[in-house]
């Protein structure tokens, strides 16, 4: 038998092992080391979140609100042309000011929310062709 001394997270440990084919003349008082920890089990991915449906006309993006609050400014108006990344919409939530913004290119097709409005989470805010 070998005696070892482990410090583990600042505390140490005097631990007795026994060659492997010995025999123990009386049981371990000890219960027996614990196996190596199995991989965590990991949550089923989530579901990737769909882009943006059609909106009315084939080709049209809904652009939705991310999370419930209230339209602090409107940048757009119907017919305006947009770039990616361009922000659309200032939404307040939570006394944060989040910027919806534009995913792809194209043309404000429709703005469905006025400044001051108060909107809940996926309503839809503007429409792109």
């Amino acid at each position: 038998m070998k005696t070892y001394n482990i410090t583990v997270n600042g505390v140490t440990y005097v631990v007795d092992v026994e060659e492997v084919g010995a025999v123990a003349s009386a049981p371990a008082a000890a219960p027996a080391p614990a196996a190596a920890p199995a991989a965590p089990k990991t949550a089923p991915a989530a579901a990737p979140k769909a882009a943006p449906k059609a909106a009315g006309k084939a080709g049209a993006t809904a652009i939705k609100a991310p999370m419930p609050g209230n339209i602090m400014k409107v940048n757009v108006k119907v017919g305006d042309s947009v770039k990616r990344g361009d922000v659309l919409v200032v939404l307040e939530a939570m006394k944060m000011e989040n910027d919806v913004c534009a995913p792809s290119d194209g043309v404000v097709a429709s703005v469905e929310v006025n400044q001051g409005a108060t909107v809940e989470t996926d309503a839809v805010l503007v429409t792109l062709n």
